[in-house]
């Protein structure tokens, strides 16, 4: 009954599994303010389902990538399914802004399980196949902003808030028996080994201190505060100084999801013909710093015609759609025995340099143009290059030597 993970199926399944936090987010976007108005109060307050989420999505994989490494990557999938089916149903069911914010931090903790998709993939999989693994799954991942809006809007007209809830825990079910049935146990966990606080803290250690992993996850921290830099900045540039329809900057924004999906296929096709990662990397970095400072020499001119700044945002987002698999399988392969505890690790400095990109592009934001989203970017990306130039060439030379 289990399904080849060199398969189709099995590369759908892990991408299903991987885009499941982001659907938790994007496809309920359109019914906050029917949310308030069922259960009493304003729009903004119902918007507070989407930090407690966010909240336990970013925590929870400190915790969930270590015991997938002592109990095995099945147990914690099956664990985050039943989890996340239950959280859903709670929202579904729930009355009052307290109840309904609970069953998301419980649906967040569910979701977060999912963080594990990459450490399967480092079980399976060596060196370009587990690259072009990878960057199946960004694709995957970045359908999700384009179709969960969408679809959250049309279930919202069909049936109601509460029914996108529903849609999550039918996902969550079908999540659940694909995973029980289809999915054999990848890692080789030590039954000695138990899971502690201080272990915990070791592997997490073991992790910073290996030059090659701490590099990578820096350069993709680095790389994904570039993308939230944008993610943030472009409504507010696009709609609040441009004065474009939310209708037209929805295109836009869809059309960076595309570029991200196309960079990561372009980088599959590479990793298939055998192209050296580090070309296609270096040309993913230097694409995304390139795009960002001419967007912010631009910005500094008062010279921006939207043809050209979308053309330079879909430039932007396309390289990060190269750098994204190839950091994230450099950062995973040199330490496979504790691979969940390193994707938690990467996980987390996501979050916290996308949530710091976030705040520094809104709160530094001028109302008339777009210099903070351009120079948050700037920043980011030329951090990206430091830390690929500067960390994890050099500790890959010493490898080789060695």
């Amino acid at each position: 009954m289990h399904i080849d993970p060199r398969s189709f199926a099995f590369t759908l399944l892990l991408g299903l599994l991987a885009a499941v936090p982001p659907f938790g987010i994007d496809m309920i976007l359109p019914a906050l303010s029917a949310t308030g108005a069922s259960l009493g109060v304003p729009a903004s307050k119902a918007g507070l389902a989407m930090s407690v989420y966010l909240l336990s999505l970013g925590t929870m994989p400190l915790i969930v990538g270590p015991a997938s490494d002592r109990y095995g990557r099945k147990p914690l999938l099956l664990l985050g399914c039943a989890i996340l089916t239950v959280g859903s149903l709670g929202c579904a069911t729930s009355h009052s802004l307290p109840i309904l914010l609970a069953w998301r931090a419980v649906q967040g903790v569910g979701a977060a399980s999912t963080s594990i998709v990459m450490a399967i993939i480092r079980d399976l999989f060596e060196g370009r196949a587990a690259q072009t693994k990878i960057s199946y799954v960004v694709i995957a991942i970045n359908v999700v902003p384009m179709v969960a809006p969408t679809a959250g809007a049309q279930l919202l007209a069909l049936g109601g808030w509460r029914l996108l809830y529903f849609v999550l825990v039918a996902g969550g079910v079908i999540l659940l028996l694909a995973t029980s049935l289809g999915f054999a146990e990848s890692a080789r966990p030590d039954p000695s080994s138990r899971l502690t606080p201080s272990g915990i803290i070791r592997d997490y250690l073991r992790v910073m201190q290996h030059p090659v992993c701490r590099g990578y996850i820096f350069v993709n921290a680095a790389a994904m505060g570039a993308i939230f830099a944008y993610v943030s900045g472009s409504s507010l540039f696009f709609v609040n100084v441009v004065g474009l329809r939310p209708d037209q900057y929805g295109l836009i924004f869809g059309a960076t999801a595309v570029a991200v999906m196309g960079g990561a296929w372009l980088d599959g096709r590479c990793s298939a013909r055998e192209v050296a990662h580090g070309i296609v990397l270096s040309a993913g970095l230097t694409l995304s710093a390139l795009a960002a400072i001419a967007v912010l020499c631009m910005t500094l001119a008062g010279w921006m015609p939207i043809p050209l700044v979308v053309l330079l945002m879909i430039g932007s987002t396309f390289a990060f759609g190269l750098i994204a698999p190839n950091v994230t399988n450099g950062a995973i392969q040199p330490l496979p025995q504790i691979a969940g505890t390193v994707g938690s690790a990467a996980g987390f400095a996501q979050m916290l340099t996308a949530t710091a990109a976030s705040v520094l592009v809104s709160v530094l934001f001028d109302g008339r143009s777009a210099l903070s989203m351009s120079a948050i970017m700037v920043l980011c990306s030329l951090l990206a290059v430091t830390a690929y130039i500067g960390l994890v060439r050099p500790a890959e030379r010493v490898i080789v030597m060695l």
